[in-house]
């Protein structure tokens, strides 16, 4: 028996199906970056830590507003416990960064032959910051900048500033929450459609290619990732080098999210197409079940740890595992998301990081049997002060994956 909304429809008239998803969609306002910078700037006073240098890409994102990609130049912000942000660029792009920015700052710039490490460290010495004191990179820092900036200026003591920017980025507002909800609807709207274009002889290849331009249809810029498999392909958590035609009987997994205003989707779906076997829909039931464990035990003030132990409780009990061994569970239950697609906090073993309300993580328990086929179901959860909340609502049932009866 074909699950509920698996095939049936043409291409054509899945997209026909979508509409733009966006209308209302409200950027961070200004005054919440400046909230996020003294936050940083509160953590940094409490940890003894003058300076922190954000470097291209999200944490610069998240604290400043600016957007700007990381590459082999360095373009940043030098973070001071107190003050205004201090912009470190190439002097041609001064223009261009002045036009993107929302919170204005000093700028220091440097021309191409000369060196931005001993640019910041002139900076850092002529507001005041000497030699023992404790700087702090973003995590996401390359080690070319982290290695040019302790050669420019070794007397410091330069520290990862995840423990700061993490305890910030962490624990989402309201209306990061809100960009994330918009994304995980969109993406779920893809995933029907997307299910619903299935057909024997049908590849990989056209189905990642229909999933992007539905997501451009409900008003992304495309998808931000995407990830299908047919089959045993669908074994292997983040797939296989060759394309796969879909055969009646496969399992299907389909794993893609979008983009809102820089907040993630990350949704994974998985289904037969066709007539289930009782080895895949037992394992497909086991699944939900390991999902629903661990949302059960993602409650506030308890260590992230617990969630992943809940799943793997369900699964060992099953007799599957223990621990990574397969068939069974090859990685951690969650991540952390938000401006990244994998973010802190983990819900990993060894990651007693309470949980706290503003906190947004995947659920992700898949199971692998190697040589068959693999089971993913992933949604997305935040902490609320009553308890955890999906994004999206779970997998129904293998005849019913999307609650379509």
């Amino acid at each position: 028996m074909k699950a509920i909304g698996v095939g049936g429809q043409s291409q054509a008239q899945a997209l026909a199906g979508l509409a733009r998803m966006t209308a209302g969609v409200q950027p961070i306002a200004v005054e919440e970056y400046e909230a996020r910078l003294r936050k940083l700037q509160g953590l940094m006073r409490e940890a003894g830590v003058v300076a922190v240098y954000l470097h291209a890409g999200t944490n610069l994102r998240y604290f400043s507003g600016l957007v700007w990609p990381p590459s082999e130049r360095l373009v940043g912000a030098l973070v001071l416990a107190e003050g205004p942000l201090q912009y470190l660029a190439p002097a041609f792009e001064e223009g261009t960064l002045r036009d993107y920015w929302l919170l204005p700052g000093e700028m220091h710039l440097w021309q191409e032959h000369e060196s931005p490490y001993a640019l910041m460290a002139q900076v850092l010495r002529e507001l005041g910051v000497r030699g023992g004191e404790r700087v702090g990179l973003s995590e996401d820092c390359p080690f070319f900048v982290s290695d040019g900036l302790r050669q420019a200026a070794p007397a410091l003591q330069w520290v990862n500033a995840r423990s700061l920017t993490a305890a910030c980025r962490m624990r989402k507002s309201a209306a990061e929450l809100a960009l994330m909800q918009r994304a995980h609807d969109m993406t779920l709207a893809v995933q029907r459609a997307a299910a619903s274009i299935l057909h024997e002889g049908i590849s990989t290849t056209e189905v990642a290619a229909f999933i992007d331009e539905a997501h451009r249809r409900v008003g992304a810029n495309g998808s931000y990732f995407k990830i299908v498999l047919f089959g045993v392909a669908s074994s292997f958590p983040h797939g296989v080098k060759e394309p796969q035609l879909l055969r009646e009987g496969d399992m299907v997994l389909i794993d893609t999210g979008c983009l809102v205003e820089g907040y993630m989707s990350d949704i994974t779906r998985s289904y037969v197409f066709g007539t289930p076997t009782a080895r895949q829909r037992e394992i497909w039931n086991l699944e939900q079940a390991a999902q629903a464990a661990a949302f059960e035990a993602a409650q506030l003030g308890r260590p992230c740890q617990e969630v992943d132990r809940a799943a793997r409780r369900v699964l060992e009990a099953a007799g599957l595992g223990p621990g990574y061994r397969l068939p069974g569970l090859p990685h951690r239950t969650g991540h952390g998301c938000g401006l990244d697609i994998h973010e802190w906090p983990y819900m990993v073993e060894g990651e007693l990081t309470p949980l706290d309300v503003g906190m947004c993580f995947s659920n992700e328990p898949m199971i692998v049997c190697p040589g068959e086929f693999g089971v993913r179901h992933e949604d997305h959860l935040y902490m609320t002060a009553q308890g955890p909340r999906w994004f999206t609502p779970p997998m129904k049932s293998l005849d019913d994956p999307f609650g379509q009866a």
